[in-house]
C-alpha cells in the first residue's frame, strides 16, 4: 500500500485485485503482523487505505449484474479485497483506544444444556456451536476483540459497502456461515463491511432456522416417547396479571428445560381471540416491559435527567427476578420484536463482555461524572480544599443514605492530588460494576440462555445490539409512505389515501407513535427505519362510522373509505388513541 499507483483509477481493474488477492492468501501470522505495521499509521492513512479496497469492492459490484444466480460471492476481486479490508479493519481497532483490561468474569454456572441433547446426537442434529460462539481466527491470533476498542481510529461506519450490501444475497451467504467451507465464501465472515440491516437478516435466518430444528427434534421426540409435546414456546397470561403468569412460566422452563427457549414464542392473552402471527407477542412483551420497569417494582431506578433506567443495587428482588427480564430481552430478538427499553450504552458492553468504566459514567451517570472530571481536573490541593475521603454514600431505594468504602477503612483515607485517578476509578468501578453484580449477572445468565448459540455477539457490536433491541428512534413517515403497499381498491392516487397520508404528516410525535404502534404492535422503526416496515393500507368498505382497524401481525391498516378529510382524521385519532386488546372482526 505504500505503492502511491495503486490509488490510481488505471490500476483499478488489473493491478489492485491481483495484489489484493496475494496479499488475502498470507498466513495467518503474516496478516496480524500487518495488521500490527498498520495500526502505527495515522487516521487519514488507514481511511486512504479502506477507500481504496472499498472503491476496488464498489467498482466490481456495480460493473457486475450479481443475483442469485451469479453471486458476489464468486467474485475473486471482491472476495479478496474484502479480506484485505478485514486487515486494515484490526488495524484500525489496534491503533484506536484500547480498553484490554475491563473485562466481566465469565459466567460461574455454565448455560444448562436441554435434555434433548442425546437424542439430537442420535437423530444426526447435534446441538450447534455447543464449543460457544465463533471467533474470527486474526481476532484471536492478534489477541484483541472488536469490543476492547473505546475509539478507532476511523469510524466503523466506514468499513461498510453500502452497494455491496445491496446485491448480497443474504439466505446463500448465511449458509456459506453456517457449512464454512473453503471453497464459498460468506461475508458474515467479516462482518464490519455489512450494514445493521444485512446483519440482522443473517440473524433473522440463524434464528428461524434454530426454530424450526427445536420444532422437529420436538415432533421427533414425540414419536419416541409416546407423549404429546409443544413444538412452540406458548406463552398463555391473563392480562390484569402478565407478570405472574409470563415470568412464572419462563421460569419453570428455563430450570425444566432451556431449549424451549429457542423455540418460536406463541402468544395467547386469555378471553382474547387474537391469533399470534406476530402482533400479539408484540404487544406481550410491551406489557412486560412496562410493568417490569415500573419505578414501583424497584427492580430498576429511573433517571429523571437521562430519562434512563439502571439495576437498583438495593432491590428486594431476587436473583431469579432478574435472570427473568435477561430472558425476556434475549426472546425479543429472538423473535424479532422491538422493545421500548432505555438502558445506558453501557449495559449493552456489559453484555459483550466489557465492564463499565469512568468513561461510561458520561452517559450513564452525567452528573457524576462531570463531578469526578471536575476532581481531576482540580489546579489545587484536593485533600485540604475538597476534604474528601475513600468512603462514598449512595442511597437505597427509600433515599436512605448507605456508606461504602472504596479501600479497607476508607473513611480514615483522605484523597489526594496523588491517588484521585485511583478514587475515580474505583468510584466508577464501584457504581457500575460492584453496586450491581448479582443483578446483572443474573441479567446477562437469562440473556445467554436464549442467545448462547448465536451469532449476536459475533456480528453485532455493543451500539448495534441496542439498536436490535429497541429498534430505531428516528421515525421518517415519507420513508414509510414511499415503501406502503395498497390492497382492496385502493392505490397511491386514490383520494382516501392522499387525504390519510396528508393527515398523518399532520400529526404531532406523540400521535404519530401512537399510529405505528396501532398499527404495527411498537412505537419504535425498526433496523434500519420505518422504510423497511411494509405497510398495507388496505380497503375496508365504503363510508362508515366504524373506526380504522389493524393487524399487527402483518402491518395492515384497515381504513374505510370515509367521506371526507375531517371524519378521516376524527375516526383514525379516535381508533389510535383509545386502541388496546385482541379481537376478532
Amino acid at each position: 500500500m505504500e505503492n502511491s499507483n495503486l490509488h490510481s483509477p488505471e490500476y483499478l481493474e488489473i493491478a489492485l485485485p491481483q495484489f489484493c488477492k496475494a496479499m488475502s492468501k498470507l498466513p495467518l501470522p503474516a496478516q496480524a503482523k500487518l495488521a500490527g505495521l498498520w495500526s502505527h499509521y495515522s487516521a487519514e492513512q488507514i481511511r486512504r487505505m479502506v477507500e481504496t479496497f472499498q472503491q476496488l469492492i464498489t467498482y466490481k459490484v456495480i460493473s457486475n449484474e450479481f443475483n442469485s444466480r451469479n453471486l458476489v460471492n464468486d467474485d475473486d476481486a471482491v472476495v479478496a479485497s474484502t479480506k484485505c479490508l478485514k486487515i486494515v479493519y484490526y488495524a484500525n481497532v489496534l491503533g484506536g483506544d484500547l480498553d484490554m483490561e475491563h473485562n466481566e468474569d465469565e459466567d460461574e454456572e455454565p448455560i444448562p444444556e436441554s435434555s434433548e441433547l442425546t437424542l439430537q446426537e442420535l437423530l444426526g442434529e447435534e446441538r450447534r456451536n455447543k464449543k460457544g460462539p465463533r471467533v474470527d481466527p486474526l481476532e484471536t491470533e492478534l489477541g484483541i476483540r472488536t469490543n476492547d476498542c473505546r475509539k478507532p481510529l476511523i469510524s466503523f461506519e466506514e468499513f461498510v459497502n453500502e452497494p455491496l450490501n445491496e446485491v448480497l444475497e443474504m439466505d446463500k451467504d448465511y449458509t456459506f456461515f453456517k457449512v464454512e467451507t473453503e471453497n464459498k465464501f460468506s461475508f458474515m465472515t467479516c462482518p464490519f463491511i455489512l450494514n445493521a440491516v444485512t446483519k440482522n437478516l443473517g440473524l433473522y435466518y440463524d434464528n428461524r432456522i434454530r426454530m424450526y430444528s427445536e420444532r422437529r427434534i420436538t415432533v421427533l421426540y414425540s414419536l419416541v416417547q409416546g407423549q404429546q409435546l409443544n413444538p412452540y414456546l406458548r406463552l398463555k397470561v391473563r392480562r390484569d396479571h402478565i407478570i405472574d403468569d409470563a415470568l412464572v412460566r419462563l421460569e419453570m422452563i428455563a430450570m425444566e428445560n432451556p431449549a424451549d427457549l429457542k423455540k418460536q414464542l406463541y402468544v395467547e392473552f386469555e378471553g382474547e381471540q387474537g391469533v399470534d402471527e406476530g402482533g400479539v407477542s408484540k404487544e406481550f412483551f410491551q406489557l412486560v416491559v412496562e410493568e417490569i420497569f415500573n419505578p414501583d417494582i424497584g427492580m430498576f431506578r429511573y433517571d429523571e435527567h437521562t430519562k434512563m433506567f439502571w439495576f437498583n443495587p438495593s432491590s428486594y428482588e431476587n436473583e431469579g427476578q432478574y435472570t427473568l427480564i435477561g430472558i425476556v430481552l434475549g426472546l425479543a430478538i429472538y423473535n424479532n420484536c422491538i422493545l421500548d427499553v432505555h438502558f445506558p450504552m453501557v449495559v449493552y458492553r456489559k453484555l459483550m463482555g466489557k465492564k463499565g468504566t469512568f468513561r461510561d459514567l458520561a452517559v450513564a451517570n452525567p452528573v457524576l461524572h462531570q463531578s469526578l472530571k471536575e476532581l481531576m481536573e482540580y489546579e489545587g490541593s484536593v485533600e485540604e480544599d475538597m476534604m474528601i475521603t475513600f468512603q462514598i454514600s449512595h442511597t437505597d431505594l427509600f433515599g436512605n443514605p448507605l456508606m461504602h468504602d472504596l479501600r479497607e477503612n476508607g473513611d480514615k483515607i483522605p484523597v489526594t492530588n496523588e491517588n484521585r485517578k485511583e478514587f475515580v476509578a474505583q468510584y466508577a468501578e464501584y457504581m457500575l460494576n460492584k453496586s450491581v453484580e448479582k443483578q446483572f449477572k443474573a441479567f446477562r445468565r437469562g440473556f445467554h440462555m436464549v442467545t448462547n448459540e448465536s451469532p449476536l455477539k459475533y456480528l453485532f457490536r455493543p451500539e448495534e445490539i441496542e439498536l436490535l433491541i429497541c429498534g430505531s428512534r428516528n421515525l421518517d413517515f415519507l420513508a414509510l409512505e414511499e415503501t406502503t403497499e395498497y390492497d382492496g381498491g385502493y392505490n397511491r392516487d386514490s383520494r382516501i389515501i392522499k387525504e390519510f397520508w396528508e393527515t398523518l404528516h399532520s400529526f404531532g410525535e406523540e400521535q404519530k407513535r401512537f399510529f405505528l404502534q396501532f398499527t404495527t404492535g411498537t412505537d419504535r422503526a425498526p433496523v434500519g427505519g420505518l422504510g423497511k416496515l411494509k405497510m398495507i393500507i388496505a380497503k375496508n368498505g365504503p363510508d362508515t362510522d366504524r373506526l380504522p382497524t389493524s393487524h399487527t401481525c402483518f402491518n395492515v391498516l384497515l381504513l374505510p373509505e370515509y367521506s371526507c378529510r375531517e371524519k378521516l382524521k376524527e375516526r383514525l385519532l379516535k381508533a389510535i388513541t383509545y386502541a388496546k386488546g385482541f379481537g376478532m372482526l
